[in-house]
């Protein structure tokens, strides 16, 4: 049992930080909190951990990226996302190895750690390498293998994708760390029948269904040519607008479809930086929460973003929509650090995290005030949201372990990591070398 002190201690984003407060970790779980010296009175035999002049906060959630792609990093910019993906990603991505997507993993997870991230959701391709690495680093994922109509690098043909999600459902059904989830790509790369098939197997098992949905201005004008209808509405006739389905971008929509995401109870994964990167446009995040959608925040794949720094992203998200409307009271930090936490955990399927209360998961991280972007403190919130960069976490816990320890993860070699995507680095060289 240990007792953490802090000089803040954020429970929720719907509550006022706590002062000079405590929590009790037992086990994989949160016991009790309270102000310090009445949580040691009651606790006398815990370990102590005193942070001091910190702040503890529930883990950050990055609701969508494909944290692979590390490797592909910096690869190709400046583009538009069809250009980038038919003309760079996709044709990479034919020689993509099972050895790449774990070494890229295990260095996006450092990346995470060291901005906050205790779960993140990834549709990628060799999922069974992120996996892997979600079990040896300790972190929590919602994960799925990328399906679509065109054979795979990974799989092959479309039908043993189908039949590997499912595996991937039955043999983690249980896992204390991951969920997963059914992810056809994309309405562009999947037709109705790939969709349907993927939905009946999600349907099966309860879980949830992951697609990029309205990204950008060109996918809606093909997918309204070649179906007569608009994203969303497209969905909707094949039966997959509902409360497991989690869209990421849905960035280029109408006020009906918004009314209709929310009447089918659709989650929905904000990548802010990397639809500006891109040139999709920006997603209207005040108008989806007003009318009562669930949205998170995700950074999208480490090739379109730069990073995977949910604090920066936060700080976007944030900043975005007051620019857009010229209303410096939209979207503010308390809000943004809900979508960061307890909603990111909601549109991944985790009931139990994105707070700090008692019976719920141990999954929180440390900033230390200490740092000069930090001096001084009047509102917590403000200071995470606006202040705050990848790099000032100190301490992360995961289900009651720490996996990053004063600034050191603990949980694998980071030299290892970057070494090894170094080395795949000058292999995806001589393949684009060999393509030109």
């Amino acid at each position: 049992m240990k007792i953490l002190c802090a000089k803040y201690v954020i429970t929720s984003a719907t509550e006022e930080p706590k002062k000079d407060h405590a929590l009790v970790v037992e086990g994989s779980q949160i016991k009790a909190l309270g102000p310090v010296s009445d949580i040691k009175d009651k606790f006398p035999q815990a370990e102590i951990i005193d942070f001091g002049e910190s702040i503890v906060f529930p883990g950050l959630v990055n609701a969508h990226t494909h944290a692979p792609m590390t490797i592909f990093r910096g690869l190709a910019d400046d583009l538009p996302l069809m250009t980038w993906l038919e003309n760079y990603i996709f044709p990479v991505e034919k020689h993509l190895r099972a050895y790449w997507v774990y070494w890229g993993t295990k260095l996006a997870i450092a990346e995470m750690l060291r901005s906050g991230v205790t779960l993140f959701a990834d549709m990628y391709l060799f999922e069974k390498e992120v996996i892997r690495a979600v079990e040896e680093t300790g972190v929590r994922a919602t994960l799925g293998e990328g399906l679509f109509d065109f054979p795979s690098p990974s799989y092959g043909p479309l039908e043993k994708g189908l039949a590997l999600t499912e595996e991937l459902l039955k043999e983690f059904a249980n896992h204390p760390r991951i969920k997963i989830m059914v992810c056809p790509h994309a309405t562009y790369t999947c037709s109705p029948d790939t969709l349907k098939r993927a939905a009946a197997i999600a349907d099966r098992y309860g879980a949830l269904i992951h697609i990029h949905l309205s990204e950008t201005r060109e996918e809606v004008s093909l997918i309204k040519a070649r179906y007569g209808q608009n994203p969303p509405a497209h969905l909707d006739s094949l039966g997959l607008l509902h409360e497991r389905l989690l869209v990421a971008h849905a960035v280029q929509l109408t006020d009906e479809e918004i009314e209709l995401l929310a009447q089918k109870k659709v989650k929905v994964a904000h990548c802010p930086e990397s639809n500006l990167k891109l040139g999709s446009g920006i997603a209207p995040v005040p108008a989806l929460l007003e009318a009562g959608v669930c949205v998170g925040i995700g950074t999208d794949g480490p090739a379109s973003n730069n990073d995977l720094d949910l604090l920066g992203e936060m700080r976007t998200a944030a900043l975005i929509q007051k620019g857009l409307t010229f209303d410096p009271t939209r979207l503010p930090a308390q809000k943004v650090f809900e979508m960061a936490t307890s909603l990111g955990a909601k549109a991944l399927g985790w009931d139990i995290l994105g707070a700090l209360k008692e019976g719920y998961q141990a999954d929180l991280c440390v900033v230390s005030l200490d740092k000069e972007n930090l001096v001084p403190c009047y509102e917590p919130f403000s200071l995470l949201v606006y202040s705050a960069r990848a790099g000032d976490v100190t301490d992360v816990m995961v289900a009651g372990e720490f996996v990053m320890r004063r600034g050191e993860i603990l949980t694998f070699d980071v030299r290892e990591a970057k070494e090894q995507v170094k080395k795949i680095s000058q292999e995806v060289r001589d393949i684009l070398a060999q393509r030109n």
